[in-house]
């Protein structure tokens, strides 16, 4: 991370169609934030979409970025979410060599964390994890001793705390 950078969660609903993707993060590209994260799913309406956007970078190209998203036809609506007051979850699927011996103390750490097992053979374990950024590392910490084989991660996704909603203009 560039000095002076911070990360960034950025809400935004989206027209749900093609080319809306590329046209925003093609923003954050040209004023050279990295992408951490990157988010996409349909909402309760079928034709818009919420990104979540978690990037790297400084507090006034920030800024700059989302009056420039707020200007694309297809951005109906966008904010920063503040770390302080907006829940932030991510899922990831971990596939660990789990052989007889080992099996007891992996299927112990996933507990710990409240993740299910989702999948067993005889030399392996996956594991599906929800939580924010700390508890997921937290528990990859503990598991790479026993062989991480694969990962997968969704991205982040959040939503602010409280009654306040990120919603289509009236």
């Amino acid at each position: 991370m560039r000095t002076g950078a911070k990360q960034h969660v950025v809400s935004a609903l989206v027209e749900n169609r093609a080319g809306t993707l590329s046209r925003v993060s093609g923003l954050f590209s040209r004023r050279g934030f990295n992408i951490d994260s990157l988010t996409v799913g349909e909402t309760e309406d079928a034709s818009i979409s919420r990104m979540t956007i978690a990037a790297s970078g400084d507090d006034a190209a920030l800024e700059q970025i989302i009056k420039q998203l707020g200007k694309l036809v297809d951005v109906i609506a966008v904010r920063e979410l503040d770390s302080a007051s907006c829940l932030r979850r991510e899922i990831l699927l971990v596939k660990i060599g789990a052989g007889e011996k080992t099996r007891p103390a992996v299927l112990e750490i996933a507990g710990i964390f409240r993740s299910r097992i989702v999948d067993v053979s005889p030399t392996t374990i996956t594991i599906e994890a929800t939580g924010d950024l700390q508890k997921l590392e937290g528990l990859l910490l503990l598991l790479r001793p026993y062989g991480i084989l694969e990962l997968a991660r969704t991205g982040l996704v959040a939503l602010e705390r409280g009654p306040s909603v990120l919603s289509v203009p009236v």
